[in-house]
């Protein structure tokens, strides 16, 4: 069956599914029914083989054990999972939030931004009209006030004069449009920021809610139901896990064990959702004061630079005014946010069933005679109980006081005792990471005692297998324990709804996934730098001028002439060997024009320093025509002297010769 028969196949049940549902009374979603599918698939009870086309024996077979999942409202494990979908399809995380908010803020506004920035307006009662607009565009972009109130409306209309005139309106129509867009950002900013100034200055503010005050009533609030919330969480787990305990020991069973471990599974999760829900509010109350103190700071710089002053530059005001509008901004984006939590951890009340299996007489009856643990205190009695080191020499241990970030590494199952989740079938108990963290394969684990922390390590992959195959019988731990990267064909919740519109499979073999890292060596072999070298081809030239100009003439006695030769490289051949003089610059021959029979040798400056002045290099021609030079016999007239002559120097010119520049003292 190919991929997309398979997919029809899989929406047809879930469509079935969710009509026999209907019919009975339940309206269920697809993302809920589609996962328990999957579970249903997976459960190694129900023997379904992904691996084969399903017959239409297994689809019936299929269907009915679903609808019987789906309509069993009193199992904790369909509550547990509802609750998960319900929190995945409805819990963001604060940044994405608060990114969407602003998607979602910028969505409302496009069809009036093009309006503005493509109007043509020529008349008096348009151009009027455009102002109106440009009015609405700022109410709505930074929220402050409804446009249809006309308190908010003239208030704003007073502000957008006073830092843009309705005589402007023609320097603006003539931006281009993205300039356009850009200057009605900044007017709806610089336009907020004048009226969070005058609500402060008690000079108006008009339908503008005082967001301060509202939050730093809310957010204890919030925060203190949620505290309590999750205190009673707490306590209901540790009442349930005390009694499974109780019933693993003795082996008896006043209540249903697997009906008492989901409704642990329950209350875990709830308690995890609650722990996640406090830690953001906590974090956006400290994003509140932040925000409170920066506006209070702002609000002080700009009245400072305002008091008593009739005009004030733009330039020194105008930035106050946009940081006010982004400070307020802020502050109601975290008023969505606790809106936002808030409604969700309400939300997730509807699911705890748990909380009606036992009533507490119930409850209080089975635990007579026990004594609940609480996690902490379960960690404090197991302390002492360190991993040696020296008896499980094979696996590799951390340990919070001798490796760093041990604490924020994330650990497998979230922290509970995978021993205890595989030999007590399914039993919760909290790892202590004081008495050792295993690392197995890139993971951590962590354990409830020493002797568990022994023999899961003794035989890891056959723990970590088995407790697949329990998550496989209850599957709400696939997301309470973060056991998605072993079940691969098992989406996530928020995910299942893109697949089915985007058409992926929905049931797909699992790939098995490791984090790797690699480092280049930084020196494979030993260094071995030149420090002479040069690779800059004009460095060289200049070393090449300079040992030249390093080369001096010396005086010498009247019988001893220091002579040059110069030879001329043509097409490969020698043309010719001329006898040359050294002369000093302010010599009389040339001022007497003596130097008729001279050519200063083009391209070649000051080769030679002189003790006591500069010297040029002059050439003395032949007296025959330069072409009679150039002939081939030219060259046997000078060759007893080419073995004598001494090579200084070699420069390839710009031209068509290439200069040999020899010395010889030879006496007259």
């Amino acid at each position: 069956m190919s991929s997309t028969q398979a997919e029809g196949v899989i929406r047809n049940i879930i469509r079935e599914i969710a009509q026999t549902c209907s019919s009975r009374g339940q309206t269920l979603s697809e993302t809920l029914i589609a996962f328990t599918v999957k579970a249903v698939v997976l459960d190694p009870r129900n023997r379904f083989n992904v691996d084969r086309t399903l017959t239409k024996q297994d689809v019936q077979k299929l269907i009915e054990l679903c609808v019987d999942r789906l309509m069993d409202q009193t199992s904790p494990t369909l509550n547990t999972i509802k609750m998960q979908v319900y929190f995945d399809m409805n819990y963001t995380s604060r940044r994405e939030f608060l990114e969407v908010q602003q998607r979602v803020l910028r969505s409302r506004l496009p069809s009036l931004s093009r309006e503005i920035t493509d109007s043509r307006a020529k008349t008096r009662e348009d151009l009027k009209n455009l102002y109106g607009k440009i009015v609405s565009y700022v109410i709505q972009r930074c929220n402050l006030g409804s446009a249809t109130d006309i308190n908010t409306v003239r208030e704003t209309t007073a502000a957008l004069q006073s830092v843009f005139p309705q005589a402007q309106l023609a320097t603006f129509m003539s931006l281009l449009k993205q300039d356009k867009e850009q200057q009605l950002s900044e007017l709806a900013l610089i336009v907020s920021g004048i009226r969070l100034f005058n609500k402060d200055s008690r000079k108006g503010g008009e339908g503008i809610q005082n967001l301060p005050a509202i939050l730093n009533e809310t957010l204890p609030a919030a925060a203190a139901d949620i505290e309590s919330e999750l205190a009673g969480c707490e306590s209901l787990a540790w009442q349930y896990t005390a009694l499974l305990e109780k019933i693993c020991e003795r082996t008896e069973c006043p209540v249903h064990p697997d009906l008492l471990k989901q409704a642990l599974y329950n209350t875990r999760q709830h308690e995890a959702f609650l722990r996640l829900i406090l830690a953001d509010i906590i974090q956006s109350a400290k994003e509140v004061t932040r925000l409170q103190s920066d506006l209070k700071n702002r609000m002080m710089l700009l009245k400072d630079t305002v008091h008593t002053k009739i005009t004030v530059p733009t330039s020194h005001v105008f930035p106050h005014f946009t940081a006010l509008a982004s400070l307020w901004a802020g502050l109601e984006g975290e008023m969505l946010l606790l809106s936002m939590l808030t409604n969700v951890a309400s939300g997730l009340r509807a699911f705890l069933s748990a909380q009606s299996l036992l009533s507490p007489d119930q409850l209080e009856l089975l635990l007579h005679g026990l004594q609940v643990q609480t996690d902490a205190d379960r960690c404090s009695v197991t302390a002492e109980e360190r991993v040696v080191e020296s008896e499980m020499s094979s696996c590799e241990w951390c340990f919070p006081e001798s490796s760093a970030h041990v604490e924020d590494v994330p650990l497998q199952y979230k922290g509970f005792c995978g021993f205890n989740l595989v030999k007590n079938n399914g039993l919760l108990l909290p790892g202590n990471p004081k008495i050792g963290v295993l690392k197995h394969k890139e993971k951590h684990y962590a354990f409830s005692s020493r002797s568990a922390a022994y023999e899961f390590a003794s035989k890891a992959d056959e723990f970590i297998a088995a407790a697949v195959e329990t998550a496989k019988r209850q599957p709400e731990l696939i997301q309470l324990l973060q056991l998605h990267q072993e079940f691969a064909s098992v989406t996530p919740y928020s995910e299942v709804a893109s697949a089915m519109q985007s058409g992926e499979k929905l049931l797909v073999k699992s790939i098995s996934k490791s984090d790797a890292s690699m480092q280049t060596e930084t020196h494979p072999l030993e260094t071995n730098i030149v420090k002479s070298y040069e690779w800059n081809e004009w460095e060289l030239r200049r070393k090449a001028i300079k040992l030249v100009r390093s080369v001096h003439t010396h005086d010498l006695s009247p019988d001893i002439r220091s002579r040059f030769y110069f030879f001329f490289w043509n097409s490969a051949h020698f043309i010719s060997v001329l006898f040359c003089g050294c002369f000093q610059i302010n010599t009389n021959i040339v001022q007497k024009q003596e130097c008729q029979e001279f050519m200063l040798l083009s391209g070649v400056k000051v080769f030679h320093k002189h003790s006591a002045c500069t010297s040029l290099v002059l050439i003395k021609l032949a007296r025959r025509p330069i072409s009679d030079c150039l002939r081939k016999d030219s060259l046997r007239k000078h060759s007893e002297i080419s073995g004598a002559a001494r090579v200084l120097f070699l420069r390839r010119a710009h031209g068509n010769m290439t200069v040999l520049f020899t010395r010889a003292n030879v006496p007259v």
